[in-house]
């Protein structure tokens, strides 16, 4: 009955160490988030895209998109991250919480036009306005020309991971390296996208 005892309160410890994790990395993208719509500082949304955009990624390929347009509203949701960055009200809700429903929203509105059939828009929805897709073409070359600067192993990694959507777990089994050799080179991709953004 004590090992039952024992096991149990070890489980819920480890369930309170992973809340209290989970909790703090929350905490600390708001944080992030916030600080990009006072400074508008690209080293913070080089940072939040580094972080979000493969979970974005994979989030809307399991609500139904193929992984070709799942890539596209990625890029939009995260285009939209820094555009919107002003409107984020760190009291109402988490910065995870604010990007997902940026790119439910916006996922929502790729099925819509890719089913017209099957959905109908209600009248007193507006359009996505095409106004930005001068930017949105000047934020996706920059970052084109940013992966250009990536060593090919950091580059590997880092299309795996955000293209792909694959896990570090995945990305580790199909090039056959350690799991902390994926993690290293995606933390030295990061940095050197954040210095490159930097220079911009």
């Amino acid at each position: 009955m004590q090992e039952d005892d024992s096991e149990g309160k070890n489980v819920t410890a480890a369930a309170d160490l992973t809340r209290d994790r989970q909790k703090r990395e929350r905490e600390t993208w708001t944080k992030v988030l916030a600080s990009l719509a006072e400074t508008r500082d690209k080293r913070l949304f080089a940072e939040l895209f580094g972080h979000f955009g493969p979970r974005i990624k994979a989030y809307i390929i399991r609500l139904g998109l193929p992984a070709a347009s799942a890539e596209e509203v990625t890029q939009e949701a995260m285009l939209s991250v820094w555009r919107k960055a002003h409107m984020f009200n760190a009291s109402k809700a988490s910065a995870s919480t604010w990007i997902y429903t940026l790119a439910r929203n916006l996922c929502i509105d790729r099925m819509r036009k890719e089913k017209a059939v099957e959905y109908e828009l209600p009248e007193d929805e507006v359009d996505p306005s095409p106004r930005h897709d001068g930017e949105h073409a000047i934020l996706e070359q920059r970052m084109k020309t940013a992966l250009g600067t990536l060593p090919e192993a950091q580059a590997q990694v880092l299309f795996l991971s955000y293209y792909e959507g694959k896990s570090h777990s995945e990305i580790a089994e199909q090039l056959g390296i350690p799991l902390g050799s994926v993690k290293s080179r995606l933390r030295l991709a990061f940095d050197k996208l954040k210095t490159h953004w930097e220079a911009q």
